[in-house]
């Protein structure tokens, strides 16, 4: 194996982890995780997956702002965000990644229940392009749009 090849898969690796990194930021309302996959300047577009489903839901950037509105607003929620086939093209030190993100949503205190009702279920396609920032990975640009959607979208509003 040459060493062109095992760096390559390093930053495969890496690339999956930041979106990993990403969806348990959200899932466990962890802002420093979260954080940990975005650079400073960060665009994190929801707006084809939210349109979808009837919600208006703006870009978001930078970095600080992302946080400081996805935190709150998916972070008290019991939520689960399963990433997979992760696809990668690395060109030096960017990236493209896409893949498909399953969210499970339910009101706070209410995923464990066997009774609960209501529940936002998404599919969501992820495009992301990253920059290696040192060891890491960081994503500047995230585009989430939606495969199929069921349930209540407004779970997702906190409401």
């Amino acid at each position: 194996m040459t060493d062109t090849t095992l760096q390559l898969l390093a930053d495969r690796a890496a690339i999956a982890d930041t979106l990993h990194r990403y969806t348990a930021g959200l899932d466990f309302g962890d802002a420093d995780l979260l954080s940990s996959s975005l650079t400073e300047d960060a665009t994190v577009d929801l707006t084809p997956a939210t349109g979808k489903i009837g919600l208006d839901f703006p870009v978001l950037a930078p970095r600080e702002t992302v946080v400081g509105v996805l935190i709150p607003a998916v972070g008290p929620l019991d939520t689960s965000h399963v990433v997979s086939n992760i696809r990668t093209t690395v060109d030096g030190d960017t990236a493209n990644a896409r893949a498909y993100a399953m969210a499970q949503h339910f009101p706070p205190g209410d995923g464990p229940k066997p009774d609960r009702t209501r529940q936002a279920l998404m599919m969501n396609r992820y495009d992301a392009d990253l920059v290696r920032d040192g060891e890491i990975w960081r994503i500047r640009r995230l585009t989430i749009d939606s495969a199929w959607f069921s349930g209540d979208p407004t779970v997702l509003l906190g409401e």
